[in-house]
């Protein structure tokens, strides 16, 4: 096998910025990511393993039945070494024995999900506080609910980054909310400044004075909605465990707030964003120039039907110096074949780092010819 350094022109180093798109149904408790449908397996009632409107990371244990001998599973054991999994207490694990097998549980999983703050001494939104005074340059509604001096009640929306990686992408908020499949309530940050502003239905008198329902965390993932004007005058429903009417700090009630199924019948909800990811990326020429890689340890670069035995003993090991390569030039005639050339097929460009460890390799569709008087160059890209 052959080994060739990258110049420095030969490589090219860029960013690729993705705005994955994401969307959430809520209904009745229940949620549904990306009109995702659920797929029952084989081996179980659920092919991925995880609730509706969870993802899998990974995407281990696929169609596996319950249980510790079916699903794998990360393990250590305990040494003196001290290594142990993050979720385990200090106590927990000094009760262990040496030697004592530690086990944690796959397949992890992700989805939203909806917090109630109804004071000011409330300890999410203190640890929100250094987020909300960063964002105050955007807009005086940061500082609003920093201050908790505007409401009584804040929806707090959780996002895992998971879901659009670096940051959400300013102005792609949009929250829906329907009773009994009818749009009474609609929320934008179209000014990209952070403040969710209604903008939908026309008829409603919040949205004509565009009202500021909320505001978001772009980078920390986070949805607080504090509107709490009627959103209709004509239905009511426990949103709270009383009869409510409507309004946005009971949007989303059920994404996994505790809410039972069957609480909240009539009432739904759609909420769309798009992440803002950035993928380091590497351009690599890999080039293959004349009088390069023409030589193939494969076994059939060597003519068939001679003798490949070896000389060994006790001082010596010596392979045979020759063997005759299989001229594979066609000519117009069967028999003789062509002037000899030799001729390899690149069919794999392997990718190594400084220490010589393979990191990726390039398979093309199909082996590439490769005689002494070719020069070849495989344009190779490696998304980090």
């Amino acid at each position: 096998m052959s080994f060739k350094k990258f110049e420095k022109k030969d490589i090219l180093r860029n960013v690729i910025e993705t705005h994955p798109k994401v969307r959430f149904d809520i209904y009745d408790s229940k949620l549904y990511y990306n009109n995702r449908s659920h797929l029952s397996g084989a081996f179980s009632e659920n092919v991925r393993n995880v609730p509706s409107g969870f993802i899998s990371l990974y995407e281990l244990n696929i169609d596996k039945s319950s249980g510790k001998n079916d699903f794998i599973y990360p393990f250590v054991k305990k040494s003196s070494d001290l290594i142990k999994f993050k979720s385990a207490t200090a106590t927990s694990f000094n009760a262990d024995e040496y030697g004592t097998e530690l086990t944690g549980s796959y397949p992890l999983s992700a989805s939203i999900s909806r917090y109630v703050a109804t004071s000011n001494s409330d300890r999410r939104i203190n640890a929100l506080n250094s987020a909300l005074e960063y964002y105050s340059v955007l807009n005086p509604e940061y500082r609003n609910i920093q201050n908790y001096s505007t409401f009584q009640t804040a929806s707090i929306i959780d996002i895992p980054s998971i879901f659009y990686g670096s940051s959400i992408e300013k102005g792609s908020i949009d929250l829906k909310f329907y009773v009994s499949g009818t749009l009474i309530g609609h929320l934008q940050d179209k000014n990209k400044n952070g403040e969710l502003i209604q903008v939908a239905p026309a008829d409603s008198p919040y949205t004509i004075s565009a009202s500021v329902a909320g505001v978001v965390l772009y980078n920390e993932g986070f949805l607080l909605l504090t509107g709490s004007w009627n959103l209709s005058d004509s239905h009511t429903e426990d949103y709270d465990g009383t009869a409510k009417p409507p309004s946005w700090i009971y949007y989303a009630v059920g994404a996994n707030d505790g809410t039972a199924t069957g609480m909240i019948p009539s009432s739904s909800y759609a909420m769309e964003f798009n992440g803002q990811n950035y993928v380091p990326s590497y351009t690599m020429f890999a080039h293959a120039e004349m009088g390069e890689f023409n030589h193939s340890n494969n076994p059939t670069y060597i003519a068939y039907g001679q003798s490949k035995t070896t000389l060994s003993g006790a001082y010596v090991f010596e392979e045979p110096s020759d063997l005759l390569i299989q001229n594979t030039v066609s000519s117009s005639y069967v028999d003789p074949t062509g002037s000899f050339e030799k001729v390899t097929y690149i069919s794999k460009v392997g990718i190594y780092d400084k220490d010589k460890n393979l990191i990726a390799i390039a398979t093309p569709s199909t082996p590439i010819k490769k005689t002494q008087n070719r020069n070849l160059t495989f344009k190779l890209k490696l998304d980090i």
